[in-house]
């Protein structure tokens, strides 16, 4: 077994990608990332006649592909749902985009995509309104008090949601629900001191162990099996963290 990391930019996938193109290997366990470039890898990548299994991004645009992973678009629908439960008044919601740079991966769209649709098909929701910030993560003194004047409730379509937690708490904000995923240490600890309302688990833990096993029974053990495997959306509170907070 062979592990292939690069740096978070689309300039070291290009290289890395052209190496795994280039090598011979019986089957493929991929993380999508950077959409567009992964596209064009996969489409190379297929040619080999060997199996690929996706985790935690899905790229449907081309068939035959496994993916294991979470519903992108539902955990999105999920986030809007956990951003309304409780809250009849009027509710002002921003949607934080917070990126190392432009964010191109189709689970973070259709996340975004999700959460707006909860919205739409909730009639009884009009009385929500909804803006956006874009920033990248190593921009956090660019955040000022003033992006969050009047918000109730922030969604953050990432694991980057303890960088707003961090503002939040420093700067004594109060009264606004913040819904992000991924059980990061920083955003287990904002969890557990308030400033995080929710967050929406992934299971990377699981999502790997499923994808080797997966590649084990079509390589090893000639199974036929499902193309997709959704892994059912984890919520997480402060009072079912447990000892996930240390």
């Amino acid at each position: 077994m062979e592990y292939i990391n690069y740096k978070y930019n689309s300039a070291a996938f290009k290289k890395v990608a052209q190496k795994v193109l280039e090598g011979k290997y019986d089957g493929l366990l991929f993380a999508p990332i950077f959409y567009d470039e992964s596209l064009l890898f996969l489409k190379e990548f297929k040619k080999k006649n060997i199996p690929i299994v996706m985790i935690d991004s899905n790229i449907s645009e081309i068939e035959g592909l496994d993916y294991i992973g979470q519903d992108a678009y539902q955990s999105g629908y999920l986030a809007g749902k956990l951003i309304s439960f409780g809250v009849k008044s009027d509710n002002t919601v921003l949607i934080m985009k917070i990126t190392r740079e432009i964010e191109t991966t189709s689970v973070y769209l259709q996340r975004i995509k999700g959460f707006h649709s909860f919205f739409k098909e909730n009639k009884e929701l009009s009385n929500y309104k909804f803006s956006e910030i874009s920033i990248k993560d190593s921009e956090y003194n660019k955040l000022t008090k003033e992006m969050f004047k009047g918000i109730n409730s922030i969604f953050v379509p990432n694991s980057r949601v303890y960088i707003v937690a961090k503002f939040i708490k420093e700067n004594n904000l109060k009264d606004i629900r913040v819904v992000g995923y991924d059980l990061l240490k920083d955003n287990l600890a904002y969890l557990d001191d308030g400033k995080i309302d929710f967050l929406i688990n992934q299971k990377p833990q699981d999502q790997g162990y499923l994808g080797i096993s997966h590649l084990y029974k079509k390589l090893v053990l000639k199974e036929e099996i499902e193309i997709t495997n959704y892994i059912p959306l984890e919520i997480i509170v402060k009072e079912n963290a447990g000892t996930l907070i240390k």
